[in-house]
């Protein structure tokens, strides 16, 4: 670890972004991450994937490749597609240190040969994951409460709900299906007719809704993993004359401004985000790190609180505060334990960023 004795570090940072460039979500998480950049002095590239898993790991090369002068000195990652393990045994190879962001190593298999952070690899530093099962135990959650309210009971006396679901192996996805089941089995009124994998894109959402309506005509909730799943299927929907928010109901995940005007309009019954700030805050706890105050005590891999299920008046807060998806605004400084320190805990989660 870096010792700063008085005097700022020069710091540069990569994030092997795994999403599109025009891909609103991580474009959103990008523009985080250089707002964050800006307030704490870090040289941040960004290298977009395009949704091209195996490109993450000609990124990974590319960098180790370089002459040590122009390596960075750390890279931010995302184990999107289960990619993670062989970029970290790439970049470490390279003595580049490494943090994970957004999802990182929790399969079993995984992690018999990843081990623990800063153990087998030494210079993976942590990760700072979302609790994703949150955002999907919350969109579940108010569906299901909104059902009743409606009286939306099928001829047995249940709720019946479709699941449209990201992918199966990516830990974001399989955490959002986790905390959906939670949903549902806690509330015992609720029958998931069939959860499909929809590859968390809105035309292939639309394509497996055109049949999961027409086999399962009682169900009128669906739970998607994000918002183009949930668009696809409100698309279909509307397809066969129904109208979303009207004689079905669906939910959401992420901050985009279709998202948040479809909750105002009541087309979505519930919306969850805010996750995209992970990014940003991985950038605090590099910083940190970089100026001599370790986040480990806090612990090496973290899961924290930070979505938010979004009401129509903080959907419109957001929409005013960065519907422009610029964070220039927004003083990370306030959050680094080196600007601050005095501050015990990190705190991560998204509401406090509204007020």
């Amino acid at each position: 670890m870096a010792c700063c004795s008085g005097a700022v570090l020069a710091m540069s940072v990569v994030f092997i972004n795994p999403g599109k460039s025009d891909e609103i979500y991580w474009l959103t998480a990008a523009r985080a991450m250089q707002a964050a950049a800006r307030s704490l002095d870090v040289q941040l590239e960004v290298l977009y994937a395009e949704r091209d898993h195996p490109r993450q790991l000609v990124f990974a090369r590319q960098l180790a490749a370089r002459p040590p002068q122009r390596r960075p000195d750390y890279v931010i990652m995302s184990n999107d597609y289960a990619v993670g393990l062989e970029m970290l045994r790439i970049l470490d190879a390279a003595g580049i240190k490494t943090f994970f962001a957004f999802s990182g190593i929790n399969d079993p298999r995984e992690r018999q040969q990843s081990g623990g952070a800063r153990e087998r690899y030494r210079g993976w530093l942590g990760s700072l994951e979302p609790r994703a099962d949150e955002a999907g135990y919350l969109t579940a959650q108010a569906l299901i409460a909104h059902g009743r309210k409606t009286a939306l009971l099928a001829a047995d006396g249940k709720l019946h709900l479709l699941a449209l679901a990201g992918d199966r192996s990516t830990p974001t996805s399989i955490l959002r299906n986790e905390g959906m089941r939670r949903a549902v089995a806690e509330a015992g009124d609720v029958i998931v007719d069939q959860e499909v994998y929809a590859a968390w894109n809105r035309a292939k959402a639309a394509e497996q809704s055109d049949w999961l309506f027409q086999r399962y005509p009682e169900a009128r909730l669906v739970w998607s993993g994000n918002d183009q799943m949930a668009f696809g299927a409100m698309q279909s929907w509307e397809k066969r004359g129904g109208k979303p928010g009207q004689d079905a109901w669906f939910s959401a995940i992420n901050t985009s401004q279709e998202a948040l005007a479809a909750l105002q309009s009541g087309r979505l019954t519930a919306l969850a985000g805010g996750h995209f700030i992970a990014g940003a805050w991985a950038l605090v706890l590099l910083y940190d790190y970089h100026h001599g105050r370790d986040f480990a005590g806090e612990g090496l891999e973290m899961a924290q609180s930070m979505f938010m299920l979004f009401s129509r008046a903080e959907a419109a807060r957001f929409q005013a505060r960065f519907g422009d998806l610029n964070f220039n605004r927004l003083d990370f400084r306030r959050y680094s334990k080196v600007y601050n320190p005095r501050l015990k805990r990190y705190d991560f989660n998204f509401r406090q960023l509204l007020n």
